[in-house]
């Protein structure tokens, strides 16, 4: 892991470069405080990041900020890593946030605080690469706004740059025996959004 050369001291966060991407691996089960070596890490890198070179900036996580599936709601690894780095990876335009821990898949809206914002990231749960422990396939009900669209299948995504403004977002589902797209998405890198100019 590549964490040196990020100028990090730990291998539970880290960021590097690939094919006009920034991406950055941040730690749920590490300090993620304000004083933590891992934020001032963060607030670093993001302010680091060249747009000319990576116009799309990608996080990974492993505990999910938004989920509508009733397994891991309300955990301090999701709430409180949240409440200290949202704004963060908001200020900094991040495209796109990963994350795992809850075995399903779900894509929400571009969404900041809870509510959707066409400059906030696209969350994505993509948890469903299969474990011992099966799918998590109870959702709440009524299925919030902010979620666009949610499955408890196993499956696999492909994010796919096509150029500096747009990529292509799609998730498969495993279960079938052809490969089948079930959700797909369009997008516009937010550095190329004249409506998300960056926060100083």
């Amino acid at each position: 892991m590549p964490f040196e050369e990020s100028g990090s001291d730990s291998n539970l966060h880290y960021s590097f470069n690939a094919a006009g991407v920034h991406v950055i691996m941040l730690g749920s089960y590490t300090n993620f405080h304000p004083d933590s070596a891992q934020y001032q890490w963060l607030e670093g890198d993001l302010g680091k990041i060249d747009r000319s070179r990576t116009p799309w900036t990608v996080a990974i996580i492993h505990a999910p900020w938004y989920n509508s599936n009733t397994v891991h709601q309300w955990k301090k690894e999701s709430d409180e890593t949240k409440a200290s780095m949202e704004d963060l990876l908001y200020q900094a335009r991040v495209d796109i946030v990963f994350v795992g821990h809850v075995h399903a898949y779900e894509r929400f809206t571009r969404i900041h605080n809870g509510i959707s914002d066409n400059c906030g990231p696209v969350h994505i749960i993509i948890g469903d690469g299969g474990n011992r422990e099966g799918l998590a396939n109870s959702y709440m009900d009524p299925k919030p706004d902010i979620s666009l669209f949610r499955e408890a299948s196993f499956g696999h995504g492909q994010f796919v740059v096509v150029n500096v403004t747009h990529a292509l977002w799609t998730w498969h589902r495993n279960d079938d025996d052809n490969a089948f797209v079930s959700d797909s998405i369009w997008l516009r890198s937010l550095s190329s959004d004249p409506a998300c100019q960056m926060q100083n």
